[in-house]
């Protein structure tokens, strides 16, 4: 094994459109089911077509795992969701008013709040149990990752740093994104070896530029627009409502800048069995290239696509409207038209993965290397790990579970 390995991605998009789209056919006509057989098939496509050293990475979960533990967390969560509901419906009829009074309006809203408050600690621990869980079936010259249990220990953190950016204003944003990576990657393994985070979070805040920036200009953008409302300062209006609108783009475009940097600062401070180290180069204006002209380039062929389907379905209903009467074959027509959007909309999830997530895929794994590589020769097997779960809480709430 060299001293160093330059990560490869060989994935195409053709192969990748074809599987996405023939499963995703399947789970429509299995009514969702397939679902889990269909996302293990695609993370076997992607880890398979990473490589370090000629050697694939391998994915090794299974979909009927992936089905049991979703069937787990659906009753857990019903189980939670049912108690905490009955909990607020009871608090409701003892202590909102029953009426349409400012103090009742006030409660119903307090109440909503709360159930969606109560979903966010299972997210929380659904994007831990998720990324632990691909981890876990996941391998690379046979040897398997891992992750220790830690998912309510990540729960509260969380809530904790989220607290503190909340009320700095996002000033201390950086201390949670550092302090809730190195909880995980402290917790990580690869055979033997284990992992650790080093850096200061303080190193992240070059990454906070661009997004002090656009906050700046949506602040003074506000101000300007607050002062010359009142007035005659139209000019002062327009000055804000055009900062307002530069602040905006400035802002997501801030947070992209600082997720691709925390990326790669976060990478360049991770340590394998105390000797192995990495580096990561993302560039953000690569990231930003692959999202804006993959979107252009979908959105303009959706349209054409969407556009044809639309000329069908006129064509089919225009006799009907001649007459007044809906035909046999009219009905036949339709039932063609919606099968035709269902199709089209499921297009448009493939060319969503094929022309914007995996070439970010591909620009990450091409840029990330391993230093001082020999050492992974040193590095033995671990025991596997068992899940009740899977990620089924991430497939049931919709987080952490994505490729």
């Amino acid at each position: 094994m060299s001293a160093q390995i330059q990560g490869r991605y060989f994935g195409k998009g053709a192969p990748l459109f074809k599987l996405y789209f023939i499963t995703a056919i399947f789970t429509v006509l299995t009514l969702g089911i397939y679902r889990f057989w269909a996302k293990t098939r695609i993370r076997k496509y992607i880890w398979s077509s990473v490589t370090g050293d000629d050697d694939s990475f391998e994915y090794t979960g299974t979909g009927l795992e992936k089905f049991l533990g979703f069937l787990v967390a659906i009753v857990v969560l019903a189980i939670y969701l049912g108690i905490f509901q009955l909990l607020l419906t009871f608090i409701g009829f003892s202590i909102i008013p029953q009426d349409n009074s400012p103090q009742a309006i006030a409660g119903q809203a307090v109440a909503i709040n709360l159930s969606i408050l109560a979903v966010l600690p299972l997210m929380l621990f659904a994007q831990y149990r998720a990324r632990r869980y691909k981890m876990a079936r996941s391998r690379w010259r046979g040897l398997r990752f891992g992750m220790e249990n830690g998912a309510w220990g990540y729960v509260a953190r969380a809530f904790g740093y989220g607290f503190l950016t909340i009320i700095t204003l996002g000033i201390l944003a950086p201390l949670g994104t550092y302090r809730l990576e190195k909880y995980m990657a402290d917790r990580s393994w690869y055979g033997d070896g284990k992992f650790e985070q080093t850096g200061r979070w303080q190193g992240l805040y070059r990454g906070m530029k661009h997004v002090f920036i656009g906050l700046g200009i949506l602040i003074v953008s506000g101000i300007l627009f607050a002062v010359g409302a009142p007035g005659e300062q139209a000019g002062l209006m327009i000055l804000g409502g055009v900062g307002f609108f530069v602040g905006y783009f400035w802002f997501i475009i801030g947070m992209v800048y600082y997720r691709v940097y925390a990326f790669n600062y976060l990478t360049g401070h991770k340590v394998l069995d105390g000797q192995v180290t990495f580096a990561a180069a993302l560039e953000t204006s690569t990231v930003l290239a692959k999202v804006i002209v993959g979107g252009i380039v979908i959105a303009v062929l959706m349209g054409v696509i969407f556009g044809v389907i639309a000329g069908i379905g006129a064509a089919v209903f225009a006799g009907a409207g001649a007459t007044g009467q809906i035909g046999a074959g009219g009905i036949v027509g339709g039932l063609v038209v919606l099968i035709l959007y269902a199709l089209a909309f499921l297009v448009a999830g493939g060319l969503s993965l094929v022309m914007i997530t995996q070439p970010i895929i591909e620009h990450a794994v091409n840029n990330i290397t391993v230093n001082n590589a020999d050492h992974l020769n040193a590095i033995q097997q671990r025991s596997a790990d068992s899940f009740a779960d899977a990620d089924g809480f991430a497939d049931a709430l919709d987080v952490g579970g994505a490729i």
